[in-house]
């Protein structure tokens, strides 16, 4: 919006000057004021006089309404007023036959009747140039009026007018917009400066206008999705961009085979994010258009990708019987389905892959919960993919109970805490008893039990099951107290008779000792005799 304001009035300033002309005895011609500064539509008193003293015709040219207000003989005064613009009026004479004149200079000042900031951009880019137009309309003079652009009362730049005062004009400011403009208010402001001409600064200020930036990155929208959709899943579809600004007021979307899915989109301080869930049916077409959109401003970024629909069962693995006994033949079988094959059925040695595998085996109590495993591929847009299906084998059998089961020789002490561990495995599982053959007597197995002397003996350790049944003996030995101080009572004197001996040995060592170092002493003083006896040489 334009910003006007009311025509001040301010003072006039003139300048007397006489202009002389020569002229037939040395006649003059002058005009008062020479050069006169007023505001537009103001008026001002002209003074023009002649030196003449005979047949003289005095006048006034002007393109102003004029009045004369008083005359002499040689001189007359006019009014000259509603002055628009700058002109120079002329005083002229008639002196005889010769004509001489003397003109003027008025300079006319005035505000602009308007100055206003043209309209900006929606949504300007960051980081690219933002051509600013500052329009104004009238002004004078325009040598002394400038423009200037503001943001808030930030100055950016200065510039002269210029120009015909009559004539509007239209200033450009040139800024690179940024982040930091986003809300900021721009304007534009004309000043007037006629403090040469002893006046003031005088200034008009347009409408603020506000500028909203935006900011998008070098890359384009992000889609993290699946290459491949199969038939009978939920699909999550997800597309995002970062570093854009501001993302409150972007607008991101999915479209996938032409059509928008039901999607949400969420914004948060410089990214933006849309997010669908597709469930996949047959009626999809085997490739499918996904476009990412993301629109902010006047500026679109967008990321494609082709989807690929299959539709992939899982093998069917099948075994002949679940549960079966012992020596029972089981066959094992794998089937592929929608254009697959079996590449793997555990068992089987490795083969080039087929729409079916099957093998039979006879059943043992080693293949009891025993896991086989089918493997099927489909290859789909140049991948392989790979589905799997697991059976577990049961097998009944008879009680087993062997010597890692069931240890055959006990032997415990009287009085301590003891437990019988004896177990036989089969399928279903055992039952087991232990009994002593003697009397009959129940042996508790996984029991904590106090050890007494009466327990000691032979056990039948009997496993049994609906498949059959298994027997072990178990040799139970109990140390009791009696038979540790009959130990006692043998092994004190086998230890006072190793002790004496000990000893024994001891002295007749020492004594023989002592014995040869005494001889060897004795031999030597005989020597150091028999020498000191010997005549000289």
């Amino acid at each position: 919006m334009a910003s006007t304001r009311a025509k001040p009035t301010l003072p006039l300033l003139l300048a007397l000057v006489t202009v002389v002309i020569p002229g037939p005895g040395d006649a003059q011609v002058s005009i008062h004021p020479r050069e006169a500064f007023l505001p537009q539509g103001g008026s001002v008193q002209v003074n023009c006089s002649s030196s003449c003293k005979e047949d003289l015709s005095l006048g006034l040219e002007t393109q102003w309404l004029k009045d004369e207000l008083e005359s002499g003989p040689n001189w007359k005064l006019f009014e000259l007023s509603e002055i628009g613009e700058d002109s120079s009026p002329l005083c002229f004479e008639n002196c005889g036959t010769v004509q001489s004149s003397a003109s003027a200079t008025i300079t006319v000042y005035s505000f602009p009747e308007s100055v206003e900031l043209r309209p900006l951009p929606a949504l300007q880019q960051v980081g690219k140039d933002l051509t600013l137009r500052c329009h104004v309309d009238g002004g004078a003079p325009r040598t002394q009026l400038s423009a200037v652009l503001l943001r808030g009362e930030e100055i950016l730049s200065r510039q002269p007018v210029g120009g015909h005062p009559k004539d509007p004009k239209e200033i450009t400011f040139t800024v690179l917009a940024s982040r930091g403009d986003h809300g900021a208010n721009f304007s534009c402001r004309t000043e007037l400066d006629l403090r040469p001409q002893g006046l003031a600064l005088f200034s008009n200020v347009s409408e603020a206008r506000g500028l909203r930036t935006f900011d998008l990155p070098a890359t384009i929208p992000k889609l993290d999705t699946p290459d491949l959709l199969e038939v009978g899943t939920q699909q999550k579809l997800f597309c995002s961009l970062e570093g854009l600004f501001p993302a409150s007021e972007a607008r991101i979307y999915l479209e996938l085979g032409g059509q928008m899915p039901t999607q949400e989109s969420t914004n948060s301080s410089d990214s933006v994010s849309a997010t669908a869930l597709v469930e996949v049916t047959e009626e999809f077409d085997r490739t499918l258009p996904l476009r990412c959109v993301l629109e902010l401003a006047d500026q679109i970024l967008e990321t494609q990708r082709t989807l690929t629909v299959y539709n992939f069962s899982a093998p069917v693995l099948t075994l002949s019987q679940l549960e079966v006994s012992e020596g029972s033949q089981v066959t094992v079988k794998c089937e592929a389905h929608s254009g697959s094959k079996v590449v793997l059925l555990s068992g089987v040695e490795p083969r080039p892959p087929t729409p079916q595998v099957q093998f039979t085996l006879n059943a043992s109590s080693e293949d009891h919960k025993r896991s086989f495993f089918c493997s099927a591929a489909l290859e789909v847009a140049g991948k392989f993919l790979f589905k799997n299906q697991t059976l577990e084998l049961h097998v009944l059998y008879g009680p087993r109970l062997d010597e890692t089961d069931c240890l055959g020789n006990w032997t415990w002490q009287e009085g301590s805490q003891q437990t019988l561990k004896c177990q036989a495995w089969g399928n279903p599982s055992p039952k087991m008893t232990c009994r002593r053959k003697a009397d009959g007597a129940l042996l508790p197995i996984g029991v904590v039990k106090s050890v007494k002397q009466e327990m000691n003996g032979t056990y039948v350790c009997h496993a049994f099951s609906s498949h059959g049944n298994v027997t072990r003996n178990v040799y139970l030995t109990v140390l009791y107290h009696s038979q540790n101080n009959w130990t006692i009572i043998i092994l004190v004197p086998v230890l006072l008779v190793i002790v004496g001996l000990v000893m024994a040995a001891s002295y007749v060592y020492n004594r023989q000792r002592k014995i040869r170092i005494y001889k060897l002493q004795k031999a030597q003083e005989e020597a150091i005799k028999l020498k000191g006896q010997a005549p000289p040489p």
